[in-house]
């Protein structure tokens, strides 16, 4: 999917039209192809929705240009972003990869949110917790880090930019992946499982989600 230009360029001087960011089953899910050729997930296999449209709240795309611009002494990278909606419920693939120059969606993935995010497990954030033993998701703007390999397989580490998530990194938030997210999962249950406040993404989509989303770019994740 491409943004049209002047529709970019508005998200770019604030725009708060909420077009932006597109929710069109056949364009947001779609992959484009050329890049590395991994699979995303298509509504053909019947389990993956998108996010509702936010009609009266700004985008989160054009929230996620503002963190860029606000946190660009820190950002080395600033080709692609990541944007998370939380708003969204765990069956949809709510974890966007943006090209920034053209407004490209890359790719579209489910993603978990924490354990303390969702004490009763329904699939729906209800809160956000910057906060020790919380096992929950926290918002704002993440700093990618470098690889490593942990309990989870190849993973990388996040860097919290705001206050409401300054202590991603020494609670040890990054992105992994899981066996509890997928399409097959998503089938079942009708959601995905939860992590203790990573950005759990699937065994499938793990290779492509690093690769587009190296170090040092700007991972956004709101509700």
């Amino acid at each position: 999917m491409i943004f049209g230009r002047r529709q970019f360029l508005g998200a770019i001087a604030g725009s708060a039209a909420s077009a932006l960011f597109p929710r069109t089953a056949a364009e947001a899910i779609a992959p484009v192809q050329g890049f590395d050729g991994a699979w995303t997930p298509s509504l053909g296999q019947g389990a993956v929705t998108l996010p509702a449209p936010m009609p009266d709240s700004p985008t989160l795309l054009t929230r996620a240009l503002g963190a860029l611009r606000m946190h660009g002494n820190r950002v080395a990278a600033r080709d692609i972003i990541g944007i998370v909606d939380f708003s969204a419920p765990s069956r949809e693939a709510r974890m966007q990869l943006v090209d920034v120059a053209s407004g490209r969606v890359l790719s579209s993935h489910l993603v978990a949110h924490g354990r303390g995010s969702d004490p009763a497990n329904k699939g729906w954030v209800e809160r956000l917790s910057n906060a020790y033993g919380s096992e929950a998701s926290c918002s704002g703007s993440f700093l990618t880090g470098d690889t490593y390999y942990g309990r989870h397989g190849r993973s990388r580490r996040l860097i919290g930019l705001d206050p409401e998530n300054s202590l991603a990194q020494t609670r040890g938030i990054v992105i992994h992946a899981a066996s509890y997210v997928g399409p097959d999962i998503v089938s079942m249950q009708g959601r995905v499982g939860r992590s203790q406040g990573c950005f759990a993404v699937s065994n499938s989509d793990i290779d492509q989600v690093l690769g587009l989303l190296g170090p040092g770019r700007l991972l956004y994740a709101a509700r």
